[in-house]
């Protein structure tokens, strides 16, 4: 079962709860615990565009078998997962309490990763471990909005991000905007508004609160595109002014420096 509030949110609930019972039975004593962040704890998921975020805290490194199994169960319940299925990290206690930046992880998954594992998973194993900007992101996520699956209580387990390590890991993830919008137009146009609302206002947003933030601050110029953006989030097919979404980029970076 959930812990703390229930999901505000329709989502393939059996999913959620399997994935922390199947990590428990895998993992056994070394499993601090399980958490849910991104759209899914935020009360904005959509079968059709989410994926489903966690992470997973354990106490000790893992072990190659160790890595496997766990890895098997998670490919097995990305193919059952809709949409971009499951992105996941898992991170070592000692790295989340104090919090440390970029922080090291254990293992990774997303669907991106899915065919090097399946076609060389004693390489996977071995190899996928490093560091993580984006983790200072998923951490304050965690602690500002998250869910606790299973395991310590989020407050024992996640220590506080310094602002200085969140505002690196989001421009990390935005610094190349008016290049890159053109190909992601509906992530960086969310997602350069929720940047901006939480320099502005200390709110954690989701991208869709991003959007909507974006409709009630930004100038009206680019409340098309915004639209259009919420509009692609929730499923349907945009329409963008792709020198819009430029100079929309543009714009968004110059006001985030003025903060920064």
């Amino acid at each position: 079962m959930l812990h703390g509030n229930e999901l505000e949110i329709e989502l393939p609930a059996e999913l959620v709860t399997g994935f922390a019972e199947k990590t428990k039975t895998i993992l056994g004593d070394n499993l601090v615990g399980v958490y849910l962040h991104g759209s899914a704890a935020m009360g904005c998921y959509h079968p059709e565009k989410s994926d489903l975020d966690f992470i997973v805290v354990v106490k000790h490194e893992m072990s190659k078998e160790s890595k496997r199994a766990f890895m098997d169960m998670v490919v097995a319940q990305h193919a059952q997962t809709p949409g971009k299925g499951i992105e996941m990290s898992v991170v070592l206690q000692k790295d989340c309490r104090p919090f440390a930046y970029a922080t090291p992880f254990e293992l990774h998954f997303s669907e991106r990763h899915l065919k090097w594992y399946q076609e060389y998973p004693e390489d996977y194993v071995q190899k996928m471990i490093g560091a993580d900007k984006d983790l200072a992101a998923h951490f304050t996520v965690i602690r500002a909005r998250g869910r606790c699956l299973c395991g310590l209580p989020i407050d024992e387990v996640f220590g506080e991000v310094p602002e200085q390590d969140y505002l690196d890991a989001l421009w990390y993830d935005i610094g190349d905007a008016p290049e890159e919008i053109a190909e992601n137009t509906m992530y960086l146009t969310l997602n350069l508004a929720r940047v901006l609302a939480y320099l502005k206002e200390k709110k954690v947003l989701s991208k869709q609160e991003g959007g909507e933030w974006g409709l009630r601050n930004l100038p009206m110029e680019y409340h098309g595109l915004l639209r259009e953006a919420l509009q692609e989030y929730q499923g349907d097919a945009p329409v963008y002014d792709m020198e819009l979404a430029k100079e929309y980029a543009e714009f968004m970076l110059s006001e985030i420096r003025k903060r920064v």
